[in-house]
């Protein structure tokens, strides 16, 4: 997949393309079904296929005070789509001036004269343009104008509508097995295995931690089944994660650490490698122990539990 970085890298020919737009966080099973529609589309029309995005989230632009915290990274998102067989992405940098276009604007600057779209994909409730202005109807009229033509999607969804929304509201409650039924997959955090503590080796059970800008939405705090992958194995280990401050140790920090079962770190290094963690079950929350003792028996306990949730 070819991925542009705004209007000045995009070098499309002359052969057309078929375009749909949106923020596509989390890649869930909406967005694939409309991203794989795209794909089809263009290879039977002997077209590109385009989705085009926005970094940063738009709403984190006009709500600087109330951020949207993205449920993957750019390049998460990037790799996401590109496994649904789009042949380009762009990545629109998303400012002020660029939300002050008016919607024939938009639409004449970068379907037509940058991306030459023959065919867009959108959904019926499509909003673009300066304060939203363009409609569904705004862009058949402007397809009609312009010379393409406008294709909808009808909404899908089990039990109302796949949404990027819900899906952080899950992720934050660390419900990540709802997560998981929204997004099509489990959720994933990646990133380099850092040094920590050694308060898990120390206990008997020696954790590869996550640095601390990981790619991906960091779930609630508490201990989940999950699957652990390291740069250089296609083999996915099971693990029992633990998110949270350590407050058993008084700790500040908010970590995210991996125990690998049946795995002594002894036998490979982990240490400088990447890591992606994905998330299957929620065990429990965070919890405060007053003793040693009774913390060692938690951990086994809920290593009992990811074992039962992970079939190992």
């Amino acid at each position: 997949m070819e991925l542009y970085h705004g209007l000045g890298e995009v070098e499309v020919d002359a052969v057309g393309t078929v375009v749909t737009l949106g923020n596509f966080d989390g890649v869930h099973r909406g967005h694939e079904t409309v991203l794989t529609t795209v794909a089809a589309l263009a290879r039977q029309e002997g077209l590109r296929s385009i989705a085009m995005t926005f970094d940063p989230h738009p709403r984190t632009v006009h709500r600087p005070d109330e951020p949207t915290v993205m449920i993957n990274s750019t390049r998460q998102r990037a790799d996401l789509i590109a496994a649904t067989g789009i042949d380009g992405l762009l990545i629109q940098p998303y400012d002020l001036d660029f939300a002050a276009q008016s919607a024939e604007e938009f639409v004449r600057r970068y379907f037509v004269e940058a991306l030459r779209a023959k065919i867009v994909v959108v959904g019926d409730d499509v909003r673009f343009g300066k304060d939203n202005e363009g409609t569904i109807e705004t862009l058949r009229r402007l397809g009609e104008k312009f010379g393409f033509r406008v294709e909808t999607i009808d909404e899908v969804g089990r039990g109302g509508r796949y949404s990027s929304s819900r899906i952080r509201e899950q992720l934050t409650a660390g419900d990540v097995a709802e997560a998981a039924d929204q997004l099509g997959r489990y959720h994933a955090l990646h990133g380099t295995v850092v040094h920590g503590d050694a308060r898990g080796r120390d206990l008997g059970f020696p954790t590869a931690n996550l640095s601390d800008d990981p790619d991906g939405l960091v779930p609630a705090d508490g201990v989940y089944a999950g699957w652990a992958t390291f740069s250089g194995e296609d083999q996915a280990y099971p693990a029992a994660i633990s998110v949270g401050t350590n407050p058993t140790f008084q700790g500040q920090v908010r970590r995210v650490e991996a125990y690998v079962l049946d795995k002594e770190f002894g036998e490979f290094d982990v240490y400088d490698r990447e890591m992606t963690l994905e998330f299957v079950s929620r065990i429990r929350g965070q919890v405060a122990f007053t003793g040693m003792d009774d913390l060692i028996v938690q951990m086994h306990e809920d290593i009992a539990d990811v074992r039962e949730v992970l079939h190992t």
